[in-house]
């Protein structure tokens, strides 16, 4: 079981700045090669602290991963809320380019990249990036169904279907920027993704 968060400011200004120090080394080393004494030494935090703070290696480990998801939603947290318009769709998508134009491709998607090095070992991180990637599609599920109320999308659209592929479409993406250092793989991905939300206009 997870330690309870923190009663007072100064501990979970403490707790955040562990996180922040496991996630940096876990985007710059993998899971794997992730100490918990760089981890202290980093947030200049004592074992003992870390040990007040998370039970184990894993329970920091599951706070990552919870602190990725939520860092993921708020960068697009103003693009998810206008997810009900094809301009707002547009402009999500637009921006999401951009981000890996920018990185040129580098990094991929930020929970994606802790699917391969968590999902098969640990269950409760891998309970926890399906429920990253399910909070980050019902933005756009909720959206679609805004749509379809107003009459943007047919009346026989499924909005969850939808919104899984167009994740799928998404994810499928970033990957092979990443892979192939190319952000035309992100761009490719959305345009089928724009086909496939169009196609189900009235």
């Amino acid at each position: 079981m997870s330690v309870a968060e923190p009663a007072t400011e100064k501990g979970r200004a403490t707790r955040a700045r562990i996180i922040q120090a496991a996630a940096e080394l876990v985007t710059e080393r993998g899971v794997a090669e992730m100490s918990l004494d760089e981890v202290g030494a980093r947030a200049h935090a004592s074992r003992s602290q870390l040990y007040h703070y998370f039970e184990d290696r894993d329970d920091l480990i599951r706070a990552v991963v919870y602190a990725t998801t939520s860092a993921v939603l708020a960068a697009q947290d103003g693009l998810l809320d206008d997810l009900d318009s094809w301009a707002g769709i547009d402009r999500w998508f637009a921006s999401l380019e951009t981000i890996q134009r920018e990185r040129k491709a580098r990094g991929g998607c930020p929970i994606g990249s802790l699917v391969g090095q968590l999902a098969e070992r640990d269950q409760l991180a891998r309970a926890g990036l399906a429920e990253g990637f399910g909070l980050w599609e019902a933005r756009l599920r909720e959206g679609l169904e805004r749509m379809r109320t107003s009459g943007k999308l047919a009346a026989n659209t499924d909005p969850s279907g939808l919104a899984t592929a167009t994740m799928a479409l998404l994810q499928g993406g970033l990957l092979l920027a990443q892979v192939r250092r190319d952000p035309d793989q992100l761009t490719i991905a959305l345009d089928a993704a724009r086909t496939l939300l169009r196609a189900a206009s009235p």
